[in-house]
């Protein structure tokens, strides 16, 4: 392990194999045909990271390598549901770099002809932002909704993502039913799985429609689909500084989302995984979190996240046990049994 120092920012490099030369080097030192060649970095990303990614972070970063290198970068980059992201990966696109919307996806990389590179060895384990899962509803709240179990009246029409192809359809559900997981808890003293179960069969029954992403699923309900929308925190907080009719509701026990980063280092030689690092890394500094935070991503440098309301009971999917747990109990054990009653 070894640390590089420039005079924007330090940078931990891993990989003790890696030669900085090709990086930092003396444009006199470099052979023409180096020097003239475009180096790219291909991002894929779950949906609603698009627009810091491709408005603030990484055209900051292609600045400030040009700058201090005279080396130009350029950037591909794909967004889609974490699902779909995940499944192209795995199916031998070209990336370099994975933003996703759940771990289990980046567990499920984790395997010799994808990656080995282990994303908890990155700042913060990985996760490079956060947000909590929210309710949003029409101007108004006619339908009176307060927190998670309203959504399961008679009457209410719900959005909710894919499980299928959707991280934030995932999140959606592991919110719903951890929250009443953890309700039931602080009433009785045990946690109640049938009430969770039956919450989410009360609620497939008034499933409006399955979008396959967070961002599909908030275009449908800005064409007046539905009465309430299950969503990331920033997606209403955008929706809201944009001027649509709409209320946002923060149940008081509601699951925070951590969103990993991953190198796709399979073929990836030595000299490009630096590169590549130093990009990724570059996303955990102030400047990238403080634009996570302006397109309305919690920060995971908590003295950024003044701005947000607090979540009274925020839980995480360690407090169910982890995504395998909840991956067998929950999306593929209470949500498929409440949806195949609810046909």
């Amino acid at each position: 392990m070894f640390y590089v120092k420039t005079n924007w920012r330090v940078v931990e490099l891993l990989s003790a194999g890696l030669v900085l030369s090709l990086l930092f080097v003396n444009s006199a030192c470099r052979r023409k045909s180096a020097e003239q060649e475009n180096t790219t970095i291909t991002v894929y990303g779950f949906s609603v990271a698009k627009e810091p990614l491709l408005n603030e972070i990484i055209p900051a970063f292609v600045a400030e390598w040009r700058d201090k290198t005279g080396q130009q970068i350029s950037f591909e980059s794909s967004f889609a549901g974490s699902e779909i992201v995940t499944n192209q990966i795995i199916n031998g696109v070209d990336a370099d770099v994975a933003i996703l919307a759940i771990e289990r996806n980046a567990e499920r990389m984790l395997r010799p002809d994808v990656t080995r590179s282990d994303w908890h060895k990155l700042p913060y384990r990985g996760i490079v932002n956060q947000t909590p899962m929210v309710i949003v509803t029409r101007q108004g709240n006619p339908k009176r909704i307060r927190d998670f179990n309203d959504l399961g009246k008679p009457g209410v029409q719900v959005i909710l993502c894919d499980p299928t192809s959707s991280g934030a359809g995932n999140w959606a559900l592991v919110a719903l039913y951890g929250s009443e997981l953890l309700k039931t808890e602080a009433q009785t003293g045990n946690r109640d799985s049938q009430a969770a179960r039956n919450l989410l069969k009360r609620i497939a029954k008034n499933i409006r429609a399955t979008p396959e992403s967070a961002r599909a699923a908030r275009a449908l309900f800005e064409h007046n689909e539905g009465d309430a929308l299950i969503t990331y925190e920033l997606e209403a907080l955008q929706m809201r500084d944009k001027g649509q009719p709409m209320e946002i509701i923060l149940p008081p026990t509601t699951v925070m989302c951590e969103h990993p980063v991953v190198i796709i280092d399979h073929l990836m030689s030595p000299s490009r995984y630096a590169l590549v690092e130093l990009f990724v890394r570059s996303l955990w500094e102030r400047p990238a979190q403080e634009a996570w935070t302006r397109a309305r991503f919690r920060s995971v440098i908590e003295e950024l996240n003044g701005g947000f309301p607090k979540v009274e009971h925020p839980f995480k999917v360690g407090d169910l046990g982890g995504w395998g747990k909840v991956t067998d109990e929950v999306i593929n054990g209470a949500w498929k049994e409440a949806t195949h009653g609810s046909r």
